[in-house]
């Protein structure tokens, strides 16, 4: 049987023109994306989609969104063999890391895509990047399942784990990197995936999604010059139930007592406190002093999270409705593969 794969054409780079007058890039509708790859009908798959209306540029992407995204593939998962989502690049590795956790039980391939460039440009990224989404979306094992079975970014000659991914450059078509763990395929000549870093769960179990996001959460970004007043006044926000706290090198922060104290203030009201680090590479591991302290006074380590995967756990935990002991349970837990425990 053909390979059957649904198209989630959410907008971006990828779909967008030129507008004559402006000469701004505007999102457009999925025929005129499709008009410019007539090489998709080459594949002899069975292809269908479903087109956001309007397509949205990325940096319009919310919570709300994730959650019709994660519809349409849940609504549809057992007509199809495997899904591509189509999405602007600026949040897309925010986008695939909440989808890995909404998607729970998740067992066939959802390959998330976009461009640098606009498909109809005559250099565009687009087009192979489209092609080779929905080759990877087809692609079985030996056995005639899925080769791929999470959420992972296609981007130029990599597949990588979606929430172990970081968009990393701007202007180059191998536009994002998964410093932490390795990638799920190298794109050259051919496909080739590397069967070790695939996911692959003990046991099987039908797809569960979860819709409910709960976005009283906030980041605080740590810096020389952070001083006391301004940080008492972000920790006071209404409402806020955790809190992603972006830290120095190996998760340090400064060990003046008015900075602890703040800290412990904030985790006494009930407020959970993630520590992830700022650096691309490694995680925390509290070697020093600076993140001794810390973890002192309740700060939860976030190993080697990233930042998208950090805050999109937490909100995706908080919507749960869990209590806020099993909220702290599951962040030290590795729910789709989005951290590794052990450094």
């Amino acid at each position: 049987m053909k390979p059957r794969i649904l198209i989630v054409y959410t907008g971006g780079t990828i779909g967008m023109i030129e507008d004559p007058a402006t000469k701004a890039l505007r999102p457009f509708d999925f025929s005129h994306l499709m008009e410019n790859v007539p090489k998709v009908k080459m594949l002899d798959y069975k292809i269908d989609n479903i087109q956001f209306h309007p397509p949205i540029d990325s940096s319009d992407m919310s919570p709300a969104h994730w959650q019709d995204i994660a519809r349409s593939i849940a609504d549809n998962y057992d007509d199809y063999d495997g899904f591509v989502v189509l999405h602007g690049t600026d949040t897309m590795a925010y986008t695939a890391s909440a989808l890995s956790f909404m998607l729970e039980g998740l067992d066939k391939p959802v390959i998330i895509t976009g461009s640098q460039l606009p498909i109809g440009e005559v250099r565009t990224d687009g087009e192979e990047n489209l092609i080779t989404a929905l080759q990877i979306a087809a692609a079985t094992d030996t056995d005639g399942r899925p080769m791929v079975r999470e959420v992972a970014i296609l981007f130029e000659n990599y597949l990588w784990r979606g929430n172990r991914s970081t968009k990393r450059s701007a202007d180059n078509f191998n536009a994002f990197k998964s410093n932490n763990y390795p990638q799920l395929a190298k794109i050259g000549l051919g496909i080739h995936f590397d069967t070790d870093a695939l996911m692959r769960r003990s046991v099987s179990r039908p797809l569960t999604p979860h819709y409910g996001l709960d976005t009283s959460v906030m980041v605080i970004d740590l810096y020389p010059g952070l001083n006391e007043g301004l940080l008492r006044h972000m920790l006071a926000a209404p409402g806020i139930k955790g809190i992603v706290l972006r830290t120095y090198g190996t998760g340090n922060a400064p060990t003046s007592s008015w900075f602890i104290e703040a800290i412990r203030e904030v985790i006494n009201r009930g407020v959970i406190v993630l520590n992830v680090t700022q650096c691309l590479n490694g995680g925390v591991l509290n070697r020093y002093l600076a993140g001794d302290m810390l973890a002192a006074t309740g700060v939860i380590s976030g190993y080697d999270l990233t930042f998208e995967a950090a805050i999109t756990k937490m909100m995706f935990l908080f919507g749960l409705g869990i209590s806020r002991e099993e909220v702290k349970k599951q962040l030290c837990m590795s729910l789709a593969g989005e951290m590794t425990l052990t450094q």
